[in-house]
């Protein structure tokens, strides 16, 4: 089984162009297979400076591995379709010679007018008609001199049953279909032609891409028959929606992998939330490893409709695998994310990790260690207070006979006479300025002697200030 992975250049790696890829990626490692990296910046006018390098970034940063492509020479390239001109011009002369397409003549005017919208494209291809029949050495001494477009001939009066592996069988009716354009003006393929090209040249066998490229089945089997060429077996994958069942859209949610990596999302947890958006085995398990998914991932279990995008599900899948990941990987990617001078051992992470969401939350939840304990008003009323200064004043005391913090809780209570739930908070906003946290007692280990009669101490100064 070869399969290959072709995104565009255009801009960052979309989740659904993630999705694909790792839909692919699980295919192609269950059957020991080849998984192939393409580049189709056919697109010229659409290209994005360094949207290749970002797009090679993301995938390596989710774990998803090629065997071939611009980084891995498997022998099927050029791996970019911008390489590839030559290839395409070979092929397409022979088309035109085999009579399946023809070349149409434009002057500069109506190209203009194509771009505009001035003539429509299905105008442009009733008018092109007139250039259907003609005669092959006079079209090939006229395409050296001036601007011309290729279009397929699509076959009339015959209807394509399209067996999808994902939607089932799907009919198109031919006579519905105008001449797509194979060759553009400017002498890059479209879509459709580099696409069939090369995945014929690179002995692709299987086709998983999104379902809105099923509309292009018919003009890539048509395009498989001109050639005499077997077409591999195609699965349209469906689409990913808004929580309103809209297709997924940045208006609505962040679409950008890039994104969801800035905003503290590991690969694990978006790889395993994306896997079981539109796939799930039998039964309602939900967290697999990237070797779980590869043992079993199959296409039978594609469903055929649309999955919600449920960012508060990818949030308790993240929460998940930050709470059980390595520690050391863990801090890496912690301390990639907060202040360079803090010191942050794995004793503050553990502490804190079980409430974190995201890589970013660290930098609030790890804080309490390395920035200064501020008040706002509510909680310097509650530190003012004549019980709570007693608390204070108390603590220091017992906290300096050395003694645990459940037993210097318990003396400060018998002298003050103050309720257990007064003692912890006011000690708790004292060390943190917080009202809730980690382990007092974890705190008052990691902080040290110094630092908590520092902190108790300008928590009584309040009350003179």
């Amino acid at each position: 089984m070869r399969l290959r992975f072709a995104p565009s250049p255009t801009g960052y790696l979309h989740v659904g162009g993630l999705r694909t890829a790792l839909y692919n990626y699980l295919l192609a490692k269950k059957s020991e297979g080849t998984l192939v990296l393409r580049i189709e910046d056919t697109d010229q006018n659409r290209l994005v400076k360094n949207a290749e390098t970002n797009l090679i970034d993301m995938l390596k940063w989710s774990g998803i591995q090629f065997d071939e492509g611009p980084h891995v020479d498997g022998g099927y390239g050029p791996y970019r379709q911008s390489e590839r001109l030559n290839i395409y011009k070979n092929y397409y002369l022979k088309i035109i010679e085999s009579g399946h397409a023809y070349p149409c003549f434009y002057t500069a005017e109506r190209l203009k007018d194509l771009e505009s919208g001035a003539i429509t494209s299905e105008e442009a291809t009733m008018e092109d008609e007139i250039f259907q029949e003609f005669n092959y050495e006079d079209v090939i001494n006229r395409m050296k001199k001036e601007k011309f477009v290729v279009r397929l001939k699509m076959p009339k009066n015959k209807i394509i049953n399209h067996n999808d592996l994902v939607k089932g069988s799907v009919k198109f009716d031919l006579n519905l279909i105008n001449d797509p354009i194979l060759i553009k003006s400017d002498g890059f393929p479209t879509y459709h032609f580099a696409n069939v090209v090369d995945d014929y040249l690179m002995g692709i066998t299987h086709v998983v891409r999104g379902e809105e490229w099923l509309p292009s089945i018919p003009k890539h089997i048509a395009l498989y028959q001109a050639f005499g060429w077997n077409a591999p077996q195609f699965a349209h994958l469906p689409l990913l929606l808004n929580d309103d069942k809209s297709k997924l859209s940045k208006r609505k949610n962040d679409v950008s992998v890039e994104i969801y990596k800035e905003k503290g999302f590991v690969s694990e947890a978006l790889i395993n939330f994306l896997a079981l958006l539109g796939w799930h085995e039998k039964g309602d398990r939900e967290l697999y490893t990237i070797d779980d998914l590869i043992k079993h991932f199959s296409l039978e279990r594609v469903n055929k409709s649309g999955a919600i995008f449920d960012v508060k599900k990818l949030n308790s899948f993240n929460s998940h695998y930050i709470k059980n990941m390595d520690i050391k990987r863990l801090s890496i990617l912690i301390k990639e994310s907060t202040p360079y001078e803090w010191n942050i051992n794995e004793e503050m992470i553990n502490l804190v990790k079980d409430k974190a969401e995201s890589i970013k939350d660290f930098k609030k939840l790890l804080s309490i260690f390395f920035e200064e304990v501020k008040f706002d008003e509510h909680q310097l009323q509650i530190i003012k207070q004549e019980i709570n200064q007693n608390i204070l004043l108390n603590f220091v005391e017992q906290y300096n006979k050395s003694l645990s913090l459940k037993d210097i809780a318990k003396k400060t209570q018998e002298k003050t006479n103050c309720k257990p739930k007064e003692f912890w908070s006011t000690i708790r906003i004292a060390l943190t300025g917080q009202s809730h946290g980690p382990s007092l007692d974890s705190i008052l280990n990691i902080y040290g002697q110094d630092k908590v009669l520092k902190l108790i101490n300008n928590a009584i100064q309040k009350n003179y200030n």
